[in-house]
């Protein structure tokens, strides 16, 4: 008579707190702590509920912070598209309600191309964007010339770099091998020149110097740009971001993000060094392996 009842006061028990693990779970509380302390089939069924119950809370927390990551970026490109959208709508009504010049027609569409070009910029960097974040493209790293991928880079800032007369000199080996994906980080390096060349103003200068160090490679681009504030260096790499007192330069503001988040893949850093009116460093740094 004595087995039945204790084993009946052990199944109360458990159902009880069985019952309160469910509560818990359905209503999002932290659960209680079982007093099962005997290794038996009950207290590991309880256990598994528990561990159910923590892994569903972080996918749950991991949920919501993918919802509110993507809320930012419908709500950052919405806020990217609005002005060229905007300036796209006002030159066709003008077009369309008022009687314009021949020469002022050419002027207008010129406007329009340069609003286009605009957009398809955004939509390309979204895309590569979203092919990083997501893992549609993986890296591949492998020993290759350092020089070659910053000449490849280089190559897409020498025309603007010219035209606003930027002295731009390097000092690298060329035989040095250093383990990065060329591709893509001669992206990264092409984002930081461009930004570079876009901020320096006509006569300055870019220096690019790449030093190998035992653990790492080091990729210093400095200029003589407009330099960047301390408090506001730790924003210029989230997405989207632009100080206001540029706005009137071209740019949505992405390079920067494109660039941490290639290098940062393939396990490196960037750190930059700035002072207003004085230029700015940025100091990219590779794993050797």
């Amino acid at each position: 008579m004595i087995f039945p009842f204790v084993s009946r006061k052990k199944l109360n028990k458990f159902t009880d707190e069985l019952c309160r693990t469910l509560d818990g779970m359905i209503n999002g509380m932290a659960l209680l702590q079982t007093t099962n302390e005997e290794d038996t089939l009950l207290s590991k069924i309880n256990y598994r509920l528990t561990r159910l119950y923590e892994v569903m809370r972080e996918n749950n927390r991991r949920v919501a912070d993918e919802k509110t990551a993507l809320q930012e970026l419908i709500s950052d490109i919405s806020h990217q598209v609005k002005t060229p959208i905007a300036n796209l709508k006002m030159v066709n009504a003008t077009l369309l309600e008022q009687n314009v010049p021949e020469d002022r027609q050419r002027e207008f569409l010129q406007s329009v191309g340069g609003q286009l070009d605009k957009l398809n910029f955004l939509m390309q960097a979204m895309i590569k964007m979203s092919r990083l974040e997501t893992g549609i493209i993986t890296l591949s790293q492998k020993d290759c010339s350092i020089y070659e991928t910053l000449a490849a880079a280089l190559g897409g800032i020498l025309f603007s770099a010219e035209s606003k007369k930027i002295n731009v000199s390097v000092d690298c080996p060329e035989n040095l091998l250093v383990f990065h994906d060329s591709k893509w980080t001669a992206e990264a390096l092409f984002n930081i020149l461009d930004n570079a060349v876009k901020y320096t103003p006509n006569g300055g200068s870019i220096h690019v110097t790449v030093v190998r160090w035992e653990m790492q490679t080091k990729i210093d681009i400095s200029d003589t740009g407009k330099g960047i504030p301390e408090n506001r260096q730790a924003e210029i790499f989230k997405r989207f971001y632009r100080e206001e007192e540029v706005h009137d330069i071209e740019g949505i503001g992405i390079g920067l993000y494109l660039a941490r988040e290639i290098i940062s893949m393939q396990g490196g850093y960037i750190r930059v060094a700035s002072e207003a009116g004085k230029g700015s460093v940025f100091s990219i740094f590779l794993p050797n392996k």
